[in-house]
């Protein structure tokens, strides 16, 4: 794809110009910080979202310790910038970094297992995770860490998605991209046609990973304030309600799995005693009328170019 044809400036330019818009309503307080701090939110689901989709959607291996990988993330960030005094990009990267590694080394040993095993030892990880945060007092234990530095605002959270979004539809558009699917589609084919599974199995939790971190970071550096309770099975299940909400194996639907479930559960606080019933009862008629998510594997043009499963077995 050339980086610079007349699609690419549109959405180029269609993004720019988005952002522009957001920035101003929010400066001169058109936008108040409760709608900013559920925009960063569905920016940070949209990032947790497009990376759980890139390793459940588009690989096929169902994970249930997302969350994990964003509480890494999270304290990684808070420890640099909070008691390092470090920058926040430093932060954000070292949260990403470490987060991968810790996708890599929990990826060999597990992602030669399928199915239901699978989900139950990222289950087990996830749950390692939050026991071990609870016991470290240097990261606050089960108090929690605060006096986090809101570093965390509208342009690191668009920007952030952006990248997280961009990045991972390329990816899907290379070669490794397509093995992926691939392996999602028959392992067992692709590994007769030549293909590595574990590798690319290992390479899609590592991204994945990666991007859960960013998100670990900005939230973080929002809300100054995290505990280990914040990030437990419960929110892998959140991260995993919105990727099939939107549709596996669809960026798009990712994104506006996001959106659409954020604004529902911003709609529903005024009846805060049924909000839970009403949004499980909302999911409940999408999935019966709609099993295969909003989007069920589709794209919307900018996102269409190597991603649609079919398309992908054809090349």
């Amino acid at each position: 794809m050339k980086v610079f044809n007349k699609g690419n400036l549109l959405s180029i330019s269609g993004l720019i110009l988005f952002y522009i818009i957001f920035q101003i309503l929010l400066s001169t307080g058109i936008l108040d910080t409760y709608i900013e701090l559920n925009i960063i939110l569905i920016c940070i689901n949209i990032i947790l979202a497009v990376g759980l989709n890139l390793i459940t959607g588009f690989t096929g291996q169902f994970s249930l310790g997302h969350a994990a990988f964003m509480s890494i993330g999270a304290y990684t960030s808070a420890i640099i910038t909070a008691k390092l005094g470090q920058p926040f990009f430093v932060g954000i990267i070292l949260s990403g970094i470490i987060s991968a590694l810790a996708g890599i080394i929990i990826g060999i040993p597990t992602l030669r297992l399928r199915g239901d095993y699978l989900a139950i030892a990222t289950l087990g990880f996830g749950e390692i995770v939050k026991i071990i945060a609870l016991n470290i007092d240097y990261i606050g234990g089960a108090i929690g860490f605060n006096d986090i530095p809101q570093y965390t605002n509208w342009t690191w959270a668009f920007g952030m998605t952006v990248l997280a979004v961009v990045l991972i539809k390329n990816f899907l558009n290379s070669y490794q991209g397509r093995a992926c699917i691939a392996i999602r589609e028959d392992e067992i084919a692709a590994e007769a046609m030549g293909i590595n599974t574990t590798y690319y199995k290992v390479l899609a939790f590592a991204i994945g990973a990666f991007f859960a971190g960013i998100a670990g970071s900005l939230y973080a550096n929002y809300f100054y304030f995290i505990k280990p309770d914040s990030f437990d099975f419960m929110k892998s299940i959140d991260i995993l309600v919105i990727v099939v909400f939107g549709g596996l194996g669809s960026i798009t639907g990712s994104i506006i799995g996001a959106i659409v479930l954020s604004v529902i559960s911003l709609l529903l606080q005024s009846v805060s005693d049924l909000r839970m019933i009403i949004y499980a009862l909302i999911l409940f008629g999408i999935m019966l009328f709609r099993p295969t998510g909003l989007m069920g594997n589709q794209e919307f043009k900018i996102f269409k170019k190597g991603v649609n499963a079919n398309d992908s077995a054809k090349g």
